[in-house]
């Protein structure tokens, strides 16, 4: 086991603690990242790294060389940007802008990598090039075909890419991940339903009632997956906005209602089966009652997929620091990852590192206002990180210290 690497992090473990929660306290949403895209680029040159910024908009990437000679290079990603939630924790670190808080622990990825660069930076006894990639926008589905766009991979040619992602629920000292699917495409959509609209109380009679549809829909909308999908195929299918009418007038009915939700799947030809149905039943639904219908689609991301032959590597990078027993298989989730655009460009791996559970088994989960990310995983996490250089790029037993 190299828990050498372990306890060479944690001799400056309260560094990364500031760092994280620094971040923490002024949290950037998408694209935004500037103050943070700064620091991460400050300490990216402090330890000697090559740095280049404004990648994708404010992404950065840092390039370390290995000391032993090897033409194989990989990139490790971690994201930076904030969620638009507010933050309910009174902690000294809580989030200082209102209405913004890191609900997802990206100030503790961003933190992990930059800790595994500086023990990186200081061992470089690796054959070959890491390139630490640190990209803005996850939260929305478009940091990571930003940067793509940008020429991430052909300014930092990469064989593999890896990335990784803390888990309330899943104890400290435990990893996780699967071969192939591991996380859901996920879409946005929506429906515009246009009718006449009219007086709902004098004259009902003479208009054509978009709410009647709406209200069809959301029924129709239900069926979609359990009888046009097979029995075992995993998707996701929820309304999550509605929109018609002034509250301020109830007796006017509304000539146009929204219906907004999202969408999960696993393969391609499901994506496709439920924008058709979306489709077919809203137009269908429309004519039926003189109303008519648009849909709007937007793919935000496709299937986080783990090439199947990287994960030995991955799960051996973590099974040197905490023992293979504490590696697992997490299973499928329905969650969405923009890092699952970067895992369609190369092979790679994106890990489920714990973040922690209470003694009653509660926890704080992603994406609320009362989560915080676990401090004491941060030196673990950028351990894994350099583990799994040694594991890609060659060091040999004691050569890291």
């Amino acid at each position: 086991m190299r828990q050498d690497i372990l306890e060479a992090i944690r001799a400056y473990e309260p560094e990364l603690v500031e760092i994280r929660r620094d971040i923490h306290r002024h949290p950037e949403t998408r694209f935004e990242e500037v103050r943070t895209a700064g620091l991460v680029a400050g300490k990216l040159r402090e330890w000697g790294l090559e740095v280049a910024e404004g990648i994708g908009g404010t992404g950065v990437v840092g390039t370390l060389k290995g000391r032993r000679p090897g033409q194989r290079a990989i990139g490790l990603r971690a994201d930076m940007d904030a969620l638009f939630i507010q933050e309910e924790n009174d902690f000294a670190h809580a989030s200082t802008v209102p209405g913004k808080m890191h609900a997802c622990g990206h100030d503790g990825h961003t933190t992990m990598l930059l800790g595994a660069a500086r023990y990186l930076a200081g061992n470089p006894d690796f054959a070959g090039t890491v390139h630490f990639i640190f990209q803005p926008a996850e939260e929305a589905g478009t940091g990571a075909p930003a940067m793509i766009r940008d020429g991430l991979f052909e300014r930092f040619p990469v064989d593999s890419v890896w990335g990784m992602h803390n888990t309330p629920g899943l104890p400290v000292g435990q990893f996780a991940t699967r071969p192939g699917p591991m996380l859901a495409g996920a879409d946005f959509w929506g429906v515009t339903f246009h009718g006449t609209g009219g007086h709902g109380g004098a004259a009902p009679h003479l208009a054509t009632d978009a709410t009647v549809v709406l209200g069809h829909f959301l029924l129709a909308v239900q069926t979609i997956l359990p009888r046009n999908l097979r029995p075992i195929e995993s998707a996701a299918l929820s309304v999550g906005h509605v929109q018609g009418g002034s509250f301020g007038s109830p007796n006017v009915m509304p000539a146009k209602v929204v219906v907004r939700g999202t969408a999960r799947y696993f393969e391609p030809a499901a994506q496709a089966v439920i924008r058709r149905r979306l489709q077919e039943l809203a137009e269908t639904l429309a004519a039926a009652h003189g109303c008519t219908a648009e849909l709007s689609y937007e793919a935000l991301c496709p299937p986080t997929v783990n090439a199947a032959e990287k994960v030995p590597v991955a799960t051996a990078a973590a099974a040197a620091l905490v023992g293979a027993e504490k590696v697992g298989e997490i299973p499928l989730s329905t969650g969405g990852e923009d890092f699952a655009f970067m895992l369609r460009e190369k092979p790679g791996v994106f890990m489920r590192i714990g973040n922690g559970v209470n003694p009653d088994g509660s926890f704080h989960n992603v994406h609320t206002p009362l989560y915080d990310f676990n401090d004491e995983i941060l030196a673990l996490g950028a351990a894994y990180w350099a583990s799994l250089v040694g594991q890609e790029l060659g060091w040999t037993e004691g050569e890291a210290a």
